[in-house]
């Protein structure tokens, strides 16, 4: 199976639009003030209008004010939710919208557990664990601490770049993967080059 290939923390229009010709499935839109590649949500509607159809918006948040979550849903232009912060199977599904749940692997989560919690999920984001920082990390983690035995959907996120991705993909089998700092100049400006390559790689692995 085909897979699908996520370009996140998206600030520029030519960087989506750069992403979007080189064959990505879906963009990444951080709506978190904490983060070096945050974009208000303001910014993001003005040139999300300009986007292609079939190339899935996400929203990312990080415990957010549900006020804020609901203007983005509102926009019309956010098609799925991703929540990367500490938020509860509740308030994940209050919107009844299609949402992402990220977790942080490490020994100590259980991750059939989040699973279950979070079964109205469209997938699992698996990223790797930081002190204060909430993705985007630029930190791989052990592939082997993944239960074969997850159902859902898993987009593997979390250090990957054109050097590694093929070797994730082989070795994790996601439906997904996710990228960020592995495809830029500097945090949130992409490099359409780096954007290439890792589709490239990602589409290869699957050969």
């Amino acid at each position: 199976m085909r897979t699908r290939i996520k370009i996140c923390g998206i600030t520029r229009l030519e960087d989506a639009k750069a992403a979007i010709h080189a064959g990505c499935d879906a963009l990444g839109f951080v709506f978190y003030k904490e983060s070096p590649r945050y974009i208000a949500l303001a910014a993001f509607k003005d040139f999300a209008k300009e986007l292609p159809p079939f190339v899935t918006k996400v929203g990312l948040f990080v415990n957010a004010d549900p006020a804020y979550i609901k203007e983005a849903i509102q926009s019309g232009l956010v098609n799925v939710l991703q929540f990367h912060g500490d938020e509860t199977p509740d308030f994940c599904r209050q919107f009844k919208f299609p949402y992402i749940k990220a977790v942080a692997v490490s020994l100590s989560v259980d991750l059939l557990q989040y699973e279950k919690s979070f079964y109205d999920a469209e997938a699992l984001l698996l990223d790797a664990p930081h002190e204060y920082l909430k993705g985007g990390t630029g930190q791989t983690f052990d592939w082997n601490l993944i239960p074969l035995s997850l159902s859902k959907p898993i987009v593997l996120a979390g250090g990957l770049t054109v050097d590694n991705v093929k070797e994730a993909i082989k070795k994790v089998k996601p439906y997904a993967v996710d990228v960020s700092g592995g495809v830029e100049e500097s945090k949130g400006i992409k490099n359409s080059l780096k954007i290439q390559e890792f589709i490239k790689e990602t589409q290869d692995a699957a050969v």
